[in-house]
């Protein structure tokens, strides 16, 4: 195991790489990006969510991300509100036909993540990944079963 930060380091983003390297060649053929991917799974619980919690869901800089969400919206797949507690801010929100497009391109994410999941230890590997992921964050502080409610455990395949 790679003990030095620049083997971690290199390790960590080479995966990283791959892994979106795959998500993409199955977006690719929906003519969507991850970043939109990942907006519409963030806005996908219903919530409606403010643009700098997609920024930060999307791993966006502000500025690409409104071109993003302008781009959603243009598309019928994303809707724009006043956030009715905060009337400064603006929430996000999936139009049905965004919820579609969503349950269409998890699915066949999934699909194309299958392979991978038979050969590593699902669970597991989601609850290092978030332990490592809080260590990094300067946070160690997990609930029970290791997971930590928030962005850390929206993952690749989880079911809904």
């Amino acid at each position: 195991m790679a003990r030095q930060p620049q083997d971690l380091l290199y390790l960590l983003t080479r995966a990283e790489r791959l892994a979106v390297r795959r998500v993409q060649s199955v977006l690719d053929e929906f003519d969507c990006s991850v970043e939109a991917w990942r907006v519409l799974d963030l806005l996908s619980d219903g919530q409606g969510h403010n643009m700098t919690a997609l920024a930060d869901h999307a791993f966006l800089p502000a500025p690409s991300l409104t071109k993003l969400v302008d781009q959603l919206v243009d598309q019928n797949w994303v809707y724009r509100r006043v956030d009715p507690t905060d009337r400064r801010r603006v929430l996000a929100h999936l139009t049905p036909r965004g919820m579609q497009r969503w349950q269409l391109l998890s699915r066949e994410v999934r699909a194309g993540w299958g392979d991978l999941e038979q050969s590593l230890p699902g669970e597991e590997l989601d609850q290092l990944l978030v332990r490592l992921a809080e260590a990094l964050e300067g946070r160690g502080a997990t609930a029970p079963g290791g997971v930590t409610p928030g962005r850390a455990e929206r993952g690749v395949g989880r079911a809904r």
